[in-house]
């Protein structure tokens, strides 16, 4: 590239020409915007109509771009531009004389060429700057988007007061002026005139295209989808929406509408400044996640909600007013200015000798985003009837866009590791790539190497840093065990505020989060290698805000219907999916010494949460906490009143504060990444299916009698205030699991684990002779009993599975070398640990379900206790015969010396 040789002076005069010729062409590209709505209503057009005429420009100027990038590769940019124009200029002119419907879609095809003037001043800009510049330089060509706004402050007067034609007139005629113009004042590219001074021919069409056979430029080309297609989509829908939506006039709607393109288009030069200075990769995260929460805002339809009050009806909406609408779309806007420059930061770097062809690529299929869009947001409007719904097509479109991104990063950082950085590109969010002080003092949020078990890096670096994350990880499960079991608590006060549902009923709701938290924990188990611990800790702790407000909103009213609860009890099931990805991070953060305690803490503390919500929640359904915003409270039949809406809305702030901590203070392990195929080995692997036998005997126990022992006792002792005790038995199950690590790594998991099973088959009787004799605190004492014994066989499973691993892939994979079998194991036993934790974790289903079916159909929950005994007589005889008896896998293991077993 010979950018280099040229003067300052040419490259701003090609820079400032480049911008004005694309600002008109793109006031051209978007006049359907404003006079659409007058043809709309001159035709009597449906939605559907006016999305496909306001968007058949933006699908030409599309299409064009590929071929007008290579064109301009091959015969420069001052002659393809000026030409463009020129023939956008002609259709422009001869729209004003089209009287149907068919003739302005003919003449909106020919008018849509002025929108491929991007790819042309892409290909054409690029060579006047070296690389360092570019992002700079082509955020300050991109402002061009400004000619949207320029259309909507400009056009509705004109309209007004000559009429639609005369706007396509005078658009065109500008549009004409502004290519002579250009073709007066321009200069040939360097790269151009260099390869004509020479005679050298230019690339072939086919060596042009050669780059679109890879993902990436595709990937790309879906980021630009959405942050300029959908700029272009809601550009020529805003004033509509608008002016239906807040019945404002035609000039106001333009003006209002025109905020949104100036934020989306000015802004553009700064989100090239910051590309170049800090990277595109974290301009692309932060233009999907502030637009992510925006058009979440955006999309919640006008609401209008009506609670029966004690002293009457109180209503209240939830609709955005216009004031917050423009404030919302001015933000919205302004991230997705940044993310058009950083998406074009790209592609000079990744693809130097092909801009043209790869601009071209991003710039059609972000282009067709603006075709397609507008007609997609008149379908789902006809089809839908809430005007809301085109935001809630974006909102999922940007989901999709974050999801691919971030795992195609998470591929890279793979991949980048141990490999030489030099080959790497120069972007400055791979500057700890290629500075080694950097990436060795673990300054980056990705760990591109992690070696626990290297002492050295361990006290110097790798303890610190793992046990942060611990710590952040600690909460975040806590609340995630929170609000799974918060209908433990909720359903036993449901009948008293006026729910009158049966007792089957009551523990089908008891029941049905431990059903869902054990089937997402099934698909959570596999997510951390494949998004990262950060990312997918930071989703998954905020997913529980909607069980958290849904609850909380339900049960203010009597009247809600019970499918309503059956959902919010599903949704609770995102709290029980927390656990599986939550162990499967914190197990690649600790070496193996200290794996046992790590994942003890953990687990044994997040458990905690059960606890620490059966003793918060009786406590805050007690008082007016949030006050006026938290709702009025329902009479009580046992006198007084409940806050019962406090059960869900206590946890939102901590929620919003454990996910914040998670995304700032958690790290992704690079050598932690595998796809889900890599991990799917682990359904061939025997143990696996024997650890999920054995760990659904312990935290199946665990979780299944916090799900249902308020309600069984409340059933058995009605005469007992059983929610002031029966925080006890998670509160003991938790401790002991978090305090009991050491014993596993002392005596063996697998000599534990036995014992374990035997102690609750006494626990059991014990339950069974306390309720035949009717006494409660036999009855609770044996409850918290089973309770320390399924907390202490939590720890020692887990503990098993990497000795039981380390021990067999040896034998399953004898042709991988010593330190690829150690991550290997590694891996599986990561996968494992999830996967057993999902199977276990129906037991929050069964164990509550078993005693609501037993008193159904028996009177008595006997029936369920004694399939208990059964079935931990089970998993003691399954531990002994294969891993404890001589013989078994762990035996030898387990009664080597101390220091052998600490490094097995």
């Amino acid at each position: 590239m010979v950018a280099s040789t040229v003067s300052s002076k040419q490259q701003q005069g090609a820079l400032w020409l480049s911008t004005g010729a694309f600002t008109v062409c793109f006031a051209v590209w978007t006049i359907f915007a404003i006079i659409g709505i007058e043809i709309k209503a001159e035709l009597g057009l449906s939605d559907t109509q006016f999305g496909l005429l306001v968007g058949t420009p933006i699908l030409t100027g599309s299409l064009v771009r590929v071929f007008l990038g290579i064109w301009t590769d091959q015969y420069g940019g001052r002659l393809v531009f000026p030409l463009t124009m020129l023939a956008s200029a002609a259709s422009t002119f001869l729209l004003s004389y089209a009287d149907t419907y068919i003739l302005m879609l003919v003449a909106a095809l020919g008018l849509g060429l002025a929108g491929g003037g991007f790819a042309v001043g892409v290909a054409y800009v690029s060579k006047w700057f070296p690389q360092e510049k570019q992002g700079t330089a082509l955020g300050f060509f991109g402002m061009g988007n400004v000619g949207a706004a320029v259309t909507k402050f400009a056009a509705p007067f004109v309209m007004v007061a000559m009429g639609w034609t005369a706007v396509a007139q005078i658009w065109a005629a500008a549009l004409a002026i502004i290519a002579v113009l250009f073709f007066l004042f321009a200069k040939d590219d360097p790269d151009f005139a260099a390869r004509k001074h020479s005679g050298a021919k230019p690339k072939s069409l086919t060596e042009q295209l050669e780059p679109l056979k890879h993902q990436q430029v595709w990937r790309f080309s879906l980021y630009y989808f959405f942050v300029f297609g959908a700029f272009v989509a809601l550009a020529l829908w805003l004033p509509k929406y608008m002016s239906e939506v807040y019945q404002v006039d035609v000039k106001i709607a333009g003006m209002l509408a025109a905020t949104f393109s100036l934020s989306a288009s000015l802004f553009r030069a700064y989100g090239g400044m910051l590309s170049d200075k800090y990277g595109a990769r974290k301009i692309m995260y932060a233009t999907f996640g502030v637009s992510m929460i925006c058009l979440f805002m955006l999309s919640y339809p006008s609401t209008d909600y009506v609670i029966h009050g004690i002293k009457g009806d109180i209503a209240f909406s939830t609709s955005m007013g216009l004031v917050p609408f423009v404030i919302t779309v001015f933000v919205l806007g302004f991230f997705m200015s940044l993310g058009k420059a950083a998406v074009y930061k790209h592609i000079p770097v990744y693809y130097p000798d092909h801009v043209g062809s790869v601009g071209g690529m991003v710039g059609m299929v972000g282009g067709l985003g603006g075709f397609v869009l507008p007609i997609v947001f008149g379908v789902v409007s006809d089809l839908t009837n809430v005007w809301t719904s085109c935001f809630m097509v974006l909102f999922a479109l940007v989901v999709v866009a974050l999801g691919w991104m971030h795992m195609a990063i998470r591929q890279m950082e793979q991949k980048a590791s141990g490999i030489d950085s030099r080959s790497l590109p120069q972007f400055p969010e791979m500057a700890e790539l290629h500075d080694p002080s950097k990436h060795a003092a673990g300054e980056t949020r990705v760990l591109e190497e992690w070696k626990p078990e290297d002492s050295t890096f361990w006290e110097t670096t790798g303890e610190r840093i793992a046990r942060r994350n611990l710590y952040i990880s600690i909460p975040a499960l806590l609340l995630a065990f929170s609000v799974w079991m918060v209908w433990s608590m909720v359903v036993a006060k449901l009948p008293l505020i006026g729910f009158d549902y049966t007792t089957d009923q009551l523990f089908w709701l008891a029941a049905l989060p431990g059903l869902s938290g054990a089937t997402f924990r099934i698909f959570y188990s596999f997510m951390v290698p494949i998004f990262g611990g950060r990312l997918w800790t930071t989703l998954s702790t905020a997913s529980l805000l909607i069980p958290a407000f849904g609850i909380g909103y339900a049960v203010q009213n009597p009247d809600t219907p019970y499918i309503i609860f059956l959902v919010l009890a599903l949704l609770c099931g995102f709290g029980g999916g927390n656990f599986a990805s939550s162990m499967s991070n914190i197990s690649f953060f600790f070496p193996k010494a200290q794996k046992g305690n790590a994942m003890a803490l953990n687990a044994g503390l997040g458990n905690l949460g059960v606890s620490v919500m059966q003793f918060i929640v009786p406590l805050v359904i007690t008082a007016s906490v949030f006050g006026a915003m938290g709702g009025d409270p329902l009479p009580n039949k046992e006198g007084g009143e409940l806050w019962l809406q406090n059960a869900g809305f206590i946890w939102v702030p901590f929620i919003m504060a454990s996910s914040l901590l998670a995304w700032f203070g958690m790290n992704d392990i690079a050598d932690a990444k595998a796809s889900f195929a890599e991990q799917s080995v682990i359904f061939q692997r025997k143990h696996n299916w024997l650890m999920c036998w054995l760990y659904t005997g312990t935290f199946g126990s665990f979780i299944g009698f916090s799900a249902g022992l308020p309600l069984l006792a409340k059933h058995q002792f009605p005469d007992v205030d059983v929610l002031k005790f029966v925080f006890l038995g998670p509160l003991v199950g938790a401790i002991s699991r978090a305090a009991t690590g050491w014993v596993s790594d002392r005596w063996g998991g697998g000599r534990v684990t036995f014992w374990v099973f035997v102690f609750m088959m006494i626990g059991v009787t014990g339950v069974m002779y306390f309720l035949q004799a009717g006494n409660w605190w036999g009855f609770l004492g044996m409850f918290i009993f089973m309770f320390f014994v399924t907390g202490v066989g939590n720890a020692s499973t887990f503990q098993m599975i990497p000795s039981i691993m380390r021990s067999e892939i040896p034998r399953l994979m004898p042709e991988l070398s010593a330190s690829e079998q150690v991550r290997q194991a590694e891996k599986e036993s990561a996968a494992i640990v999830g996967f057993t934790s999902a199977i276990a974790a129906y037991g929050a289903f069964f164990i509550p379900k078993s005693f609501g079916s037993a008193i159904a159909a028996t009177g008595s929950p006997m029936a369920a206790l004694i399939g208990f005994f059964a079935f931990y007589a089970s998993c003691a005889a399954l531990t002994w015969f294969a891993y404890t008896r001589p013989g078994g896998l762990l035996h030898s293991i387990e009664r080597a010396p101390k220091a052998t077993l600490a490094t097995a």
